[in-house]
């Protein structure tokens, strides 16, 4: 049975330049990627049906030369099998394993979607695990913004007194799902033409981070960020 772990210090002191070292990953959408993972690639956004990633290729970011798959997300929001697919089993791609073993960038595809029946502001972050062993994540990932190559200062807000060791299990093959909404209260705000992704801030260096063009650009104001889940379903009730 999976069980959450708190951190002893509040999530609210996550440093503002994480924003700016995010940007740092590039303002192109066709090749390029973060300084210390060259094999990046980043592009856009794309709608897609409530529940399911992109087609390999759209709206992908590869960090390494491992991340090729693209993975889809399974219906069980059972938190002792989030982000395995239903699966629980032993050795190097059981639960166990991944709690004691963070992911690594290389061994990731990150990617940016618009789900069709969701809000205009709201985007769902999905990360697929390539690897062939289990691993794990923070509760959820690290989300900033910029506006034509340049940050904008504006980080999502996540759900507070969550962090430590790796607290959500990606089995191989799985994918772990994410909704950031970037203006939740509607408010006045600057728009924002890219999402900047860091998959793990507790285990990943800035460097892993991604920037992720968006096809559809969205004032950003008060955004927000929810916790990992297996279906876009229930990343949406996750802030």
């Amino acid at each position: 049975m999976r069980t959450h772990r708190l951190r002893t210090t509040a999530l609210a002191t996550a440093t503002a330049g994480l924003a700016l070292a995010l940007t740092a990953c590039g303002g192109s959408d066709t090749a390029g990627g973060p300084t210390g993972n060259p094999a990046a690639t980043k592009s856009a956004d794309k709608p897609v049906p409530t529940g399911t990633v992109t087609p390999s290729g759209e709206g992908a970011s590869t960090a390494g030369s491992a991340g090729k798959g693209t993975g889809t997300g399974t219906a069980n929001a059972t938190p002792a099998k989030a982000g395995s697919g239903g699966k629980n089993t032993g050795g190097t791609t059981g639960d166990s394993y991944a709690y004691t073993h963070p992911c690594s960038a290389r061994d990731l595809t990150v990617k940016v979607t618009s789900p069709t029946g969701t809000p205009a502001t709201v985007r769902v972050i999905t990360v697929t695990n390539n690897g062939a062993t289990s691993c794990g994540l923070d509760y959820f990932p690290t989300v900033g913004f910029s506006a034509k190559g340049g940050a904008l200062g504006l980080q999502a807000t996540a759900p507070g007194g969550l962090g430590g060791a790796p607290a959500y299990p990606v089995h191989p093959g799985a994918t772990a799902y994410a909704a950031v909404d970037l203006n939740p209260s509607g408010g006045t705000g600057p728009v924002a033409d890219e999402i900047n992704v860091l998959a793990d801030k507790e285990h990943m260096p800035n460097a892993d981070g991604v920037s992720l063009r968006l096809t559809k650009p969205g004032s950003v104001a008060n955004p927000k960020v929810g916790l990992y889940r297996t279906t876009t379903h229930d990343a949406m009730n996750a802030f």
